[in-house]
């Protein structure tokens, strides 16, 4: 019966569904002066995206730009079998849930090395500008690149952010590129990026930006008996980034080293409970890295790569409501992660590949709380992957090795542990045609319990185990070329088994959380996306996107009270409309995004019901010649167009209507 379900899923789903915004493969053939770089791009998107064994989502070079984003957050609301958990306004925090496994078992990589938190397993992707991002990526499963760390085998799925790197026109030494965003909520958004050629195999590159903004806004109340319109408070925000970055490749030698440094001060508004509408609570963050990677050719089939970092996380959390003997409550946390990787692949016949990473990573956590437990966790990952691709068939197996060991300077430390975890992803074409393939996947992984999870002052259970998760994954993908038009069409059948599953709900603020194991949670989802895009005469390029995820995300746990019933925050029905067109200097953007009725705890009741919200989003965007022929960019941004009063976390509500003015000039 379940069988024959699936195949109906399949059967129906797939007639409407389809890839990511991708475009044709990138060939030999083609003559570089002839192309736009944002079609390169796009081409190894489409290639990538088509014949991976794994469903990848990406969106990079221009489009990226087009988004209505600040962040990768809310550029991530555009793909599939994403939610994304945002707590409102500019400053609120944002993290995102891939197919309802848990932010904790997504891996978020940036420039190839992934970004750690040891403390709580979520990275706030609202810290992550766009302004110096060069291309977001989605993997369901796991990236299938042979050169990439054990680390990327480590997750259920990971996301991967490529920065900018310097591109120089011939002849040309350096490039400056200053843009000013302004808008609703008090914003005030400068950016300045520079780059510089050293000589011809170094280039360096400077990018930095300031945020600030009040963060209030008018929204809707309702306390079942009357409604109100109230005023959100203490959501303002004022943060600093700065990514400085030196670039090399010489022979068979290509290298880079990147500092990054973080400064934030934000207000947290707080859960509107109670007729209660104000929150004096406060988060300061501050993270610095510094991490490098250096690959070395040292004959055709034989090369490794060498990742490393070095990380300082820094949070302050004050909460006047509550009164210690001290004083108000003032808790500081300091995480420092030292990772080295080292992979070597080797290329046995043209068709065959192996690869054997090794990853060291420590972390260790301080907090000012009394008898804090200061914990510290060793994890030695080894993956060995063997990947076979021939034209019409591609079969990529790997076995990651898990070892960690922890300690505590007080009370007991969780116990050491030792894990094997396998994968097997495929992808071929079964007709003559190249233009339909088929992939399938089998994963089993685990993520570990975080330092909070463990030993966070009256919550932290040391007794806990990991939480496992096993998926398998059926797709296709299908492209057509019809005349100017490319037509996209793909679709995901996928199952997903959590045992032992933890979940953090948040309390009155966003720092303090409950937690509670829901034991064992067992999910069934479909995603399809449609990309059509083509020119309309000589002067119009358009690209639209349809995608629809369905999703059944159910607590299975043998006996308890909520058996069957859809977890917390998961919609059975989403899905989102993008279009994009552009006419000479014009440019015109507009999406929808849609979100299912949710339940905002485990007893699906009246009471926990979440309505169904959705947005429209436009953008206009018009550049003009400038100094030199550069173009100087203006863009206008309006969100939320038809100003819609919803909620993504109950009692957080988010902005109405609001808008963003840009200026964007390069030389």
């Amino acid at each position: 019966m379940r069988n024959c379900l699936h195949f109906i899923y399949i059967l129906f789903f797939g007639l409407l569904g389809c890839p990511i915004v991708l475009v044709a493969q990138e060939r030999d053939t083609l003559v570089p002066i002839q192309l736009k770089e944002v079609l390169l791009s796009h081409d190894k998107n489409k290639h990538e995206a088509h014949f991976s064994p794994a469903p990848v989502q990406s969106v990079s070079g221009e489009k990226l730009k087009k988004l209505n984003s600040l962040s990768v957050a809310d550029a991530l609301r555009y793909f599939s079998g994403i939610q994304l958990k945002d707590y409102g306004g500019i400053g609120g925090i944002k993290t995102v849930n891939v197919r309802s496994m848990g932010s904790q078992h997504t891996g978020v990589f940036y420039d190839g090395i992934q970004l750690g938190n040891a403390q709580n397993g979520q990275v706030d992707l609202g810290k992550f500008s766009l302004e110096n991002m060069e291309q977001v990526s989605l993997y369901q499963g796991q990236r299938t690149d042979m050169d990439q760390s054990a680390k990327s085998y480590a997750s259920a799925n990971t996301i991967y952010l490529r920065t900018k790197t310097p591109k120089f026109a011939d002849g040309k030494k350096y490039q400056l590129t200053a843009g000013v965003r302004t808008g609703s909520f008090g914003l005030f958004n400068p950016s300045l990026s520079i780059n510089y050629k050293l000589s011809d195999v170094v280039s360096a590159r400077v990018s930095t930006e300031l945020v600030n903004a009040h963060g209030k806004y008018k929204f809707q109340y309702s306390n079942g008996v009357y409604d109100t319109i109230a005023h959100r408070n203490n959501a303002d925000i004022s943060s600093f980034r700065l990514e400085a970055s030196l670039h090399g490749q010489h022979n068979k030698d290509t290298w880079n080293v990147k500092y990054y440094h973080y400064d934030s001060d934000r207000g947290l508004p707080g859960a509107i409970v109670a007729n209660r509408f104000k929150r004096p609570q406060r988060l300061w963050d501050k993270t610095n890295f510094l991490q490098a990677d250096y690959k070395h050719q040292f004959s055709r089939p034989y090369a490794i790569t060498v990742r490393g970092k070095y990380a300082d996380n820094y949070s302050r959390y004050l909460d006047p409501e509550i009164v210690t003997t001290s004083g108000f409550l003032d808790n500081t946390y300091e995480q420092q992660e030292y990772y080295l990787s080292l992979v070597n692949t080797y290329s046995i016949k043209p068709f065959w590949t192996l690869s054997l990473a090794t990853d060291v990573q420590h972390n260790v956590m301080q907090a000012n709380l009394y008898r804090f437990a200061y914990p510290k966790r060793t994890s030695l990952l080894n993956a060995l992957a063997t990947n076979f691709y021939f034209e019409r068939f591609n079969l990529q197996a790997s076995v990651l090795s898990t070892s960690v060991f922890e300690s505590v300077k007080y009370y007991d430390a969780a116990d050491d542990l030792q894990k094997y975890s396998p994968s097997l992803l495929i992808n071929f074409q079964p007709f003559a045609s190249p233009d339909f393939r088929i992939r399938a996947f089998y994963k089993t992984i685990f993520r570990m319990p975080t330092f909070n999870d463990l030993y966070y002052t009256f919550v932290g259970n040391t007794f806990l185990d990991p939480e496992y998760s096993e998926q398998i994954n059926l797709g296709f993908s299908w492209q057509k070329d019809v005349g100017t038009m490319v037509f996209q069409l793909s679709s995901d059948l996928y199952k997903i088994w959590i045992t032992d599953k933890i979940v953090a709900v948040p309390g009155t603020n966003l720092f303090r959380w409950t937690m509670f194991n829901l034991g064992e949670v067992e999910t069934k989802g479909i995603e399809t996306k449609l990309t059509n895009s083509g020119k309309l005469g000589s002067t119009i390029h358009y690209t639209v996107v349809l995608n629809y995820t369905f999703q059944e995300s159910v607590d299975v746990t043998p006996g308890g009270s909520s058996y069957g019933q859809q977890i917390p925050y998961t919609p059975k029905h989403s899905g989102g409309l993008s279009l994009m067109a552009d006419y000479k200097e014009f440019g015109l953007n507009y999406s929808f995004i849609y979100t299912g009725e949710r339940y905002s705890q485990k007893a699906n009741i009246a009471s926990n019901y979440l309505q169904p919200w959705y947005t429209h989003d436009l953008s206009l965007h018009y550049a003009i010649p400038f100094v030199k022929k550069n173009p100087l960019k203006f863009g206008l941004e309006v969100n939320n167009v038809l100003d819609q009063h919803y909620a993504v976390i109950k009692n957080f509500p988010m902005p109405g209507r609001s808008f963003r003015l840009s200026l964007n000039y390069e030389f």
